[in-house]
């Protein structure tokens, strides 16, 4: 597989010439190395998960610093959180833009610092694991559940590594690396039973309470635990969609899973074929449509202002979109055959919120305007 081009280009090279420092922050192996020294082959490359690195720039800060003049990468920098005060300071007295490319894979800690520290200086992107526009430039995908089963990782592409190889693997590779250095986690089979229930109710609401009587621990532990995944980029919590629309609503998140080749992976889901008759396959297909929404906001340097909305009457809406100043009502559907009652949320949604776009994104093939709700699906989204 030769270099896929990142959507994220245009935007990352745009801020390197207003600010000094840009950092590009998402999970492991999801490609910000690669498309960092892309970005600017120029630039010299500092890895600080290396000892000898690392050591040097914890105990010589400033030297380390001078080593690197002319633009430098520092990659994984969440090792040195040190640095962030020290690199305010030299960037201070040169005021020159575009010099320092950062990267992480540890959401909260690096932007924790970078607020600190950066505040102002710093232009902030997160990579994820390929879209399926990415994809598409050099494969061909003609059904959801290869998608859906294959996640976005480049490793897995560039190797053609199959994905009950590369995912098992990957998941392990995290509970030994990350978990333990984010939180000291002891006993890392509760955590891993954890993230298998997690991935059994994705896109459903969480019940803190319901996990930790299940494993048999406390709630604090719970929201611990599901920080780490926050924090390293496996999975996030889609907020309910707060505007009063005259009827009390749920105040619970979702979660999902930045990416559903790992999702299907803790599912058990070992072929695209495993998903007709899966009691996930729904669940799948609303991750895989929701991550693509983010990728799409996220590759144009755009936060991504996703929600859900349920009332108390259990009405409901699988996904709302902020974007460009409107608001637009998303039912996300699982069957390859279009029925007129996936129109019947959105059609409810709309004596709420009037003045709402509706669109049904649905696993066939339909794309017309049926009343005012527009029928899309996955590749046209």
């Amino acid at each position: 597989m030769t270099y896929i081009d990142r959507l994220l280009k245009d935007k990352a090279t745009l801020l390197l010439t207003k600010f000094p420092f840009l950092a590009i922050i998402g999970p492991r192996q999801s490609g910000k190395t690669t498309f960092a020294r892309q970005l600017r082959p120029d630039f010299a490359y500092i890895n600080l998960e290396l000892p000898e690195y690392r050591e040097f720039a914890k105990s010589d800060p400033i030297a380390f610093l001078k080593s690197y003049q002319n633009g430098v990468i520092l990659d994984e920098i969440q090792w040195v959180p040190e640095l962030f005060s020290y690199l305010q300071v030299l960037s201070d007295e040169k005021n020159k833009p575009g010099e320092y490319l950062l990267t992480g894979s540890q959401n909260f800690l690096l932007s924790s610092q970078i607020t600190q520290s950066l505040a102002g200086r710093v232009a902030m992107l997160q990579l994820l694991p390929f879209s399926l526009k990415e994809l598409e430039v050099q494969h061909k995908i003609d059904r959801w559940e290869e998608l859906a089963l294959g996640g976005g990782y480049p490793r897995k592409y560039q190797f053609d590594i199959d994905p009950t190889d590369f995912y098992p693997n990957y998941i392990q590779t995290y509970l030994e690396r990350d978990v333990r250095q984010i939180l000291n986690i002891k006993d890392l089979a509760a955590f891993q039973k954890f993230l298998q229930l997690l991935a059994g109710r994705a896109g459903q609401l969480f019940n803190q309470h319901n996990f930790a009587n299940e494993l048999g621990v406390n709630n604090k532990t719970i929201d611990s635990w599901l920080g780490v995944l926050e924090a390293s980029f496996v999975a996030f919590r889609l907020p309910p969609y707060y505007q009063n629309f005259n009827k009390r609503i749920l105040k619970s998140p979702k979660v999902y899973f930045y990416d559903t080749g790992v999702l299907c992976s803790l599912l058990g889901i070992r072929k695209s074929t495993d998903l007709n008759l899966h009691f996930a396959r729904g669940q799948v297909f609303e991750n895989l449509v929701v991550t693509e929404l983010m990728k799409q906001e996220l590759n144009q340097g755009n936060k991504a202002a996703l929600y859900f909305w349920r009332d108390s009457n259990q009405n409901e809406v699988d996904l709302l979109q902020e974007k460009d100043g409107k608001l637009i009502a998303i039912e996300i559907k699982a069957s390859e055959t279009f029925h007129l009652d996936f129109l019947k949320g959105l059609k409810n949604f709309q004596k709420v919120a009037p003045h709402a776009q509706s669109k049904l994104i649905y696993a066939g093939h339909l794309v017309q305007q049926r009343e005012t709700i527009q029928i899309s699906n996955l590749w046209n989204l």
